[in-house]
């Protein structure tokens, strides 16, 4: 089978630091575009101009040409820059413990000299065949990260999310006023877009208004509106938020925050269904679905003569609680990915990942400002890194917070285990099976064992 497009040549790299064998390499591979680098400052400038996917690596460079300080140097710094990089090292005859060690630091394969061109031509060829189809495998995960998405336009792949997701949309094309309870940051309005979008009044308004951010005294125009001369500065009769809604959807987030007045007229519109703007000497029919989320503890407020029982009822035909980033393994990795994809479109092209102190550290933060502080966090990184791979110090993650404590059972603590372990090294991997049971530390058969255990999937 041919590896190349007769079009275009695939790149390869050469870093040698002899002037023969750097003539005989080049001559060697007709069928690639050739770079040849006889030092590692001048490898590092056509890693970066010309971004070959297949590097044929000498460790021993100079100033330590007998050594291989300069060639282990390089290799981790090409690793640093292009990880997806297929490295072939060269080491002496008889060097093993060179060669263990290059493949540890992340080289592909190694050679022995004095060089057999067939043989590593042969390996040059697979390796670009495995990058092209780590590629290929990349741009399909990508495309497939719409199967993670729900409800449209939810990316997670945590059974706590799914489950949220499923029960708006079963609840979808039902008239029930849907209440959603979550920390700040969760994705309250994003869940509530979804529903209207799943729902027989997709095709009327998604009318979303924050009731923390309007003042007390204007909140009551906003929801319901008011005739052109009903207060000092109404220039012109103005239609309310639930109005505008008609035959759509209207999303009150921090409903908590509606004064206690304003409640008994938002109380009246749920039980028959009609507004009176303010100023009005008649009723408006108006069908508009509501619903409506807060972070506050509605029970308490209600306990302490600050919500309205009646109304809360009438708001939380269904109650769905939305569970933090940190109750949902694997989102973390799995946004941050497809944040830095949006951010470095538009704002720095030349990022194109994470570094793997990165990954560990987004895989192990506690995120309490949850899947707004992850994408704050992202695109300031994406914005100030200097590098093509954003590090865990471009994110400014430090320790931590607080720990959850752990059960007592300690079968069902280490299945957990087992299940929260997993699930981080499946987004981290991107759902391959190899680099997950590397991450592990076990085998693939071993792996798979506990996906079909678990009842996890890649």
């Amino acid at each position: 089978m041919p590896f190349i497009n007769p079009k275009v040549l695939p790149k390869l790299l050469i870093v040698e630091d002899d002037a023969g064998l750097q003539a005989q390499l080049k001559w060697a591979y007709p069928d690639f575009e050739v770079h040849v680098a006889g030092s590692r400052a001048e490898a590092l400038v056509v890693l970066r101009s010309e971004e070959p996917p297949v590097v044929t690596l000498d460790l021993g460079l100079p100033p330590d040409p007998d050594g291989t300080t300069e060639g282990f140097a390089l290799l981790d710094e090409i690793m640093a820059l292009k990880p997806d990089t297929k490295v072939i090292v060269a080491t002496g005859h008889g060097a093993r413990e060179s060669a263990l060690t290059a493949i540890s630091h992340g080289a592909y394969d190694f050679y022995q000299k004095p060089v057999d061109i067939d043989a590593l031509g042969l390996i040059v060829r697979r390796a670009l065949q495995l990058h092209r189809i780590e590629q290929e495998n990349r741009q399909l995960a990508s495309r497939a990260g719409e199967d993670n998405r729900v409800l449209g336009r939810l990316l997670t792949a945590a059974p706590e999310m799914v489950k949220v997701a499923r029960t708006i949309e079963r609840v979808a094309n039902t008239n029930v006023s849907v209440m959603l309870l979550g920390a700040s940051g969760t994705g309250k309005e994003l869940l509530a877009r979804g529903l209207h979008e799943a729902s027989d009044r997709a095709g009327g308004a998604f009318i979303a208004i924050n009731c923390a951010a309007i003042p007390e005294n204007l909140l009551e125009s906003e929801l319901f509106g008011h005739e052109k001369g009903a207060f000092t500065g109404a220039v012109k009769t103005t239609e309310g938020k639930i109005e505008q809604a008609n035959g759509g959807t209207l999303f009150l987030d921090e409903v908590g925050d509606i004064p206690l007045q304003l409640q008994v007229k938002l109380l009246r519109f749920l039980q028959e269904r009609v507004i009176e703007r303010i100023g009005a000497r008649r009723s408006i029919d108006v069908d508009t679905r509501i619903v409506c989320a807060t972070h506050q503890n509605l029970e308490q407020m209600i306990a302490e003569g600050r919500f309205r029982e009646d109304l809360f009822y009438r708001l939380a035909e269904i109650v769905v609680r939305i569970p933090s980033l940190a109750e949902r393994p694997g989102d973390a990795v799995l946004l941050a990915k497809a944040f830095l994809a949006r951010f470095a479109r538009e704002m720095n092209p030349q990022v194109k990942g994470f570094a793997a102190d990165a990954l560990a550290a987004i895989d192990g933060w506690g995120w309490p400002g949850n899947v707004r502080e992850l994408e704050n966090r992202v695109k300031r990184a994406v914005i100030m890194a200097d590098a093509k791979l954003v590090s865990a110090a471009d994110l400014d993650l430090g320790p931590k917070p607080g720990e959850a404590g752990s059960g007592l059972n300690l079968k069902s603590a280490r299945e957990q285990a087992d299940r929260k372990a997993i699930r981080h090294a499946l987004a981290r991997s991107d759902g391959n099976i190899s680099s997950t049971a590397k991450l592990l530390g076990i085998s693939r058969p071993t792996l798979y064992d506990l996906l079909k255990q678990y009842d996890l999937h890649a």
